[in-house]
């Protein structure tokens, strides 16, 4: 059996997505990166390795997310997209009528806008975590629960209370003045919901255009909350697609079976999860520019390297 991988390699988690030929999912997985993503990469090949039936043939892959180079490098990817390409091919994927995704992951956020089947405009959210599940991880945290619960109680709110979502540090300030006052938690819970929610619509939703069909992706979508919230502010419905989570690993192998249809992968299998890959960097000096230069290797050879204005490193790496 034909099968294409997609690899998503965020921040906050790596998302692997295997398709067959009619591009439908075969299986997948989800990890959290935990600051490490070549080990995060490397544990969901190992689990991918065990899911996948016994007669598939990877015949492409892609790789995305902020780390896509660096799992691009390790697995011999086919092709490396960004995450907005990745997002919206999937979202297409789903529903060809999309005009606004809406994807909020564990430490970034995006807004796409699609016309006509088209990329028209896109922003991706500053340093900020104000806007992200980070955002909402840590208050739930302050508020001794986990997200599940934090969830269900903003559903259950009747009267939300005003929280600042301009940066958690004001959040927080804000929940424990309104706990003291004696709000009740849910309505605490649910104004933290609506927080993110302007917070990411006055600043990646800025000046955007948007039209439903509006859909939202990424893990913060298993928040009804925050589902509830969009509605809410939107005044339209909000459709969260299957598979919500993995969308970047599926756009990646979506993009990676089309373009590869008649080439061959240089995909370089599972063994690579037995190797012990190095990274570092170091500053190139050969201009005034001072790139931070990062560098992949494997028994002392460097394999690639990334990061420069210039294509420098690339070209010395090649050669």
């Amino acid at each position: 059996m034909k099968v294409y991988l997609g690899i998503d390699v965020g921040s906050a988690s790596t998302k692997t997505a295997v398709l067959d030929d009619n591009s439908n999912l075969v299986c997948h997985t989800y990890l959290p990166t935990q600051g490490n993503p070549i080990k995060a990469l490397k544990d969901g090949l190992k689990q991918l390795k065990q899911l996948l039936p016994d007669d598939s043939d990877i015949c492409g892959v892609a790789t995305t997310g902020s780390a896509r180079y660096l799992a691009g490098v390790i697995v011999g990817a086919d092709l490396v997209k960004n995450e907005i390409t990745s997002q919206a091919t999937a979202a297409l994927h789903y529903m060809p009528q999309v005009q606004t995704v809406i994807e909020i992951g564990g430490q970034d956020s995006k807004i796409i806008i699609i016309r006509d089947g088209f990329v028209t405009d896109f922003s991706m959210n500053t340093v900020c975590a104000a806007g992200t599940g980070s955002f909402l991880d840590h208050q739930a945290q302050r508020l001794g629960m986990s997200i599940e619960q934090f969830s269900r109680l903003a559903m259950e709110s009747s009267s939300p209370v005003n929280i600042s979502g301009k940066c958690t540090v004001f959040a927080e300030s804000d929940i424990i003045h309104r706990q003291q006052t004696g709000h009740r938690t849910e309505g605490i819970i649910y104004g933290l919901c609506q927080a993110l929610v302007r917070n990411y619509l006055s600043n990646v939703g800025l000046g955007k255009d948007i039209m439903p069909p509006i859909l939202f992706q990424g893990g913060v979508a298993f928040n009804e909350g925050i589902i509830r919230a969009f509605k809410e502010e939107l005044e339209a419905d909000i459709i969260i697609p299957q598979h919500h989570e993995i969308t970047g690993a599926i756009g990646a192998a979506l993009l990676v079976k089309e373009e590869i249809e008649y080439n061959k992968s240089g995909f370089k299998g599972f063994h690579v999860i037995d190797h012990d890959y190095e990274t570092s960097s170091f500053e190139c000096e050969d201009c005034n520019c001072l790139c931070q230069i990062a560098q992949l290797s494997l028994n002392g050879s460097v394999l690639a390297s990334w990061g420069g204005l210039c294509d420098l490193w690339q070209e010395a790496i090649k050669s």
